[in-house]
C-alpha cells in the first residue's frame, strides 16, 4: 500500500480505480501562410465561438453550483474582450508573420506569466484564467476537440492541474474524485469541487504507474491510499456508507424549507472553525453560516495573520457560500484559547480575564487588520460581523467606530469592500438584562449559550468536578434565553442561538415557542435538526 499527501477540497471518502489523463500536447505552427489580416481573422472566429462554448459553460454551471460560482466563465468572456490581450494577440500575427495559433498561446502564456508575479493572490490567480481561456481558443483553431478524461468506468481522475472549465464538463456520473498535483485549495477549480461535493486532493505527487490502481481518497486526512490494505478498505468503505446515508437524508431534506407542519419557519446554519469546514456545509444543506470562529485562524499561525491572508481565507468561505449569509465572529482569543505570540500574561480567572472584544478594542491594529479583510471579503458575497463578550452599550458603540475607521481606510486605498451586518454574542448575564438597549445599537443577537451557560451558572465549564451540577437546560438559562429573544424583538433583531444548546433536540421545540429565528450548529448535527424541525407542530400545546 502507498499513502500520498495532499491539501483536501473536501472532507469526504472516494473509492475506485485511478484514472491518469494527460493534455494533448501539440507543436504549434509559428509562420503563417496566409496574410495577417486573413489570420487575425482566424482568431477572431475562434475567439467568438469560444465566448459562445463559455457562455454554454456558464448556463451548465448555473444549474450545478449557483450564480456565484458560475461567474468565473462570465469574467473568462470578459478577459477575451480585453483590449490588451487582443492588441497583443494581433500584435504578435503582424510583426511576426504568425499563425493566429501560435500568438494566442504565446500572448496566454506572456499574460499568465504577468499575472503570476503580482503581488495580489486575486490577479495571481488569474493566471490560470488567461491559459485556460487562450488553451481554448487554440483548440479551436487547431480543430482539437477535448478528449474524454474519464472512461466509460466510474473512476477517480488524476492530473496535473484541472481548470474550471474542465471541472465543471466532466461526467458527474463517472467522477468518483480527482487528484491534482497543482492547483490550490483556493483556487476556481478548488471551489467549483467543494459546491458541486466531489472529494479532490491537490497539492499530490503522483506517478504514472497509480494508473488503474484501486485508491481510497481520504478528504477527511488529507491523504490518498493506493492499493488499500483490506482492513483499511473495509474501515473506508463503512466512513463512505455512513456518508451516504446522510447524503439519503439530505436528498429528502434538500432545497426544502425549515417549516414546521404549521408553517413556522427557522433558518439552520452551521458553525465551522476554518475554510476547510465549508465542504461539510454544502454537503449538509445548510443556509448559511452562522458562526465561522475566526479564532482558529490565529491558533493555527505561528504570527499574525495578515490582512491579506484573512482576506483570501474569508473570501473562500464568502465565494464557496455563494451568496448565503456567512456571519464572522471577530477574533475571540483569551480564556481557554491561547496563542504565545499575544503574549497574554497568565491569569488566575481567564473566563473573566482579558479575551475577545477586551483585546480588540485595546489592541486596535490587531482589531483594525481583521476587520478590513472582512469588509474586503463582504464585496464578494452576504457577510455578517459579529463581535463576542460584550457587556454594554459602549463596547460596541466603540468597535462599530473602530469598523467605520476600517471603511474609511479601505476607501481612501480604493479598495473594493461590502455591506456587512453587524450582530453580537450575546453571551453574558449582562448582556441579558441590556438586550433592549443594545438591540438599538445592532442587527441581530447570537446566543453563545455555553459561555451563558457558565457565567448564568456560575460554573467553568472547563472543570470536570463539576459535570454533576452543570446544567445547560436550567431555568435561568432557558429564561436569559427567551428575555434575549423577546427584546432582540422588541427593536427589529433576529435572534439566533450558535452555542451547543442548538443542536439539543430535547429544547428544539422550546427555542421555537420563543421565537428563535435561527439555529447556528455543527455541520453534522443540520440535517437531523431539520428533520426535528419539519416534524414539530406548534399549534399543539406542547407535551409535559
Amino acid at each position: 500500500m502507498q499513502v500520498a499527501t495532499g491539501k483536501s477540497i473536501l472532507n469526504g471518502i472516494a473509492i475506485g480505480p485511478l484514472r491518469i489523463y494527460k493534455k494533448e500536447e501539440t507543436e504549434t505552427t509559428v509562420t503563417s501562410g496566409l496574410t495577417p489580416e486573413e489570420e487575425y481573422t482566424r482568431f477572431e472566429a475562434a475567439r467568438v465561438k469560444a465566448q459562445e462554448q463559455l457562455g454554454e459553460l456558464y448556463d451548465k454551471a448555473l444549474d450545478e453550483v449557483g450564480e456565484e460560482n458560475a461567474a468565473i466563465f462570465e469574467i473568462h468572456q470578459m478577459m477575451l474582450e480585453d483590449e490588451d490581450y487582443l492588441d497583443a494577440v494581433k500584435s504578435i500575427i503582424e510583426t511576426q508573420n504568425a499563425t493566429a495559433e501560435y500568438a494566442t498561446e504565446t500572448t496566454g502564456e506572456n499574460f499568465s506569466a504577468a499575472f503570476a508575479a503580482m503581488e495580489d493572490a486575486y490577479m495571481r490567480a488569474r493566471a490560470a484564467d488567461v491559459k485556460d481561456i487562450s488553451r481554448r481558443v487554440v483548440n479551436i483553431l487547431s480543430g482539437r476537440e477535448d478528449a474524454d478524461m474519464l472512461s466509460d468506468q466510474p473512476a477517480i481522475l488524476v492530473a496535473d492541474d484541472l481548470t474550471p472549465s474542465e471541472t465543471v464538463q466532466l461526467d458527474k456520473t463517472k467522477l468518483l474524485g480527482f487528484i491534482t498535483r497543482h492547483g490550490s485549495s483556493n483556487s476556481h477549480t478548488a471551489i467549483l469541487a467543494r459546491t458541486m461535493n466531489i472529494p479532490a486532493l491537490v497539492g499530490v505527487d503522483f506517478s504514472d504507474d497509480w494508473d488503474g490502481k484501486l485508491a481510497v481518497i481520504d478528504g477527511y486526512n488529507s491523504c490518498v491510499y493506493i492499493e488499500p490494505a483490506p482492513e483499511l478498505l473495509t474501515t473506508m468503505e463503512e466512513k463512505r456508507s455512513n456518508d451516504l446515508k446522510q447524503e439519503a437524508l439530505l436528498q429528502n431534506l434538500k432545497k426544502k424549507p425549515n417549516v414546521t407542519l404549521d408553517g413556522r419557519e427557522i433558518k439552520v446554519y452551521a458553525n465551522i472553525g476554518n475554510a476547510g469546514d465549508v465542504g461539510l456545509v454544502l454537503q449538509n444543506d445548510a443556509q448559511g453560516i452562522g458562526l465561522f470562529r475566526s479564532e482558529f485562524i490565529y491558533l493555527d499561525s505561528e504570527d499574525f495573520p495578515t490582512e491579506d491572508q484573512q482576506f483570501l481565507l474569508y473570501k473562500r468561505v464568502v465565494e464557496t457560500m455563494a451568496g448565503k449569509k456567512v456571519i464572522i465572529r471577530t477574533l475571540d482569543i483569551g480564556a481557554d484559547k491561547q496563542a504565545g505570540y499575544f503574549g497574554l500574561d497568565k491569569e488566575e480567572n481567564p473566563a473573566l480575564g482579558y479575551r475577545a472584544i477586551r483585546i480588540c478594542l485595546t489592541q486596535k491594529k490587531i482589531f483594525k487588520t481583521q476587520l478590513r479583510a472582512i469588509l474586503r471579503a463582504g464585496a464578494f458575497g452576504t457577510v455578517s460581523i459579529m463581535f463576542p463578550m460584550i457587556i454594554s452599550v459602549r463596547e460596541v458603540r466603540d468597535a462599530k467606530e473602530v469598523l467605520e475607521e476600517c471603511k474609511a481606510e479601505l476607501r481612501e486605498r480604493g479598495v473594493a469592500m461590502g455591506e456587512v451586518e453587524i450582530g453580537i454574542m450575546i453571551e453574558t448575564p449582562a448582556a441579558v438584562m441590556m438586550a433592549d438597549e443594545l438591540a438599538e445599537e445592532v442587527e441581530f443577537f447570537s446566543l453563545g449559550t455555553n459561555d451563558l451557560t457558565q457565567y448564568t451558572l456560575a460554573i467553568d465549564r472547563q472543570n470536570p468536578k463539576l459535570d454533576n451540577f452543570y446544567d445547560s437546560h436550567h431555568p435561568a438559562v432557558l429564561r436569559m434565553i427567551k428575555h434575549t429573544v423577546e427584546a432582540g424583538h422588541r427593536h427589529g433583531c433576529w435572534v439566533g442561538i450558535c452555542g451547543e444548546l442548538g443542536a439539543d433536540q430535547t429544547l428544539t421545540e422550546t427555542f421555537l415557542r420563543m421565537g428563535l429565528d435561527e439555529l447556528s450548529v455543527s455541520p453534522a448535527a443540520i440535517l437531523p435538526l431539520r428533520k426535528k424541525i419539519r416534524g414539530l407542530d406548534l399549534s399543539k400545546e406542547p407535551e409535559t
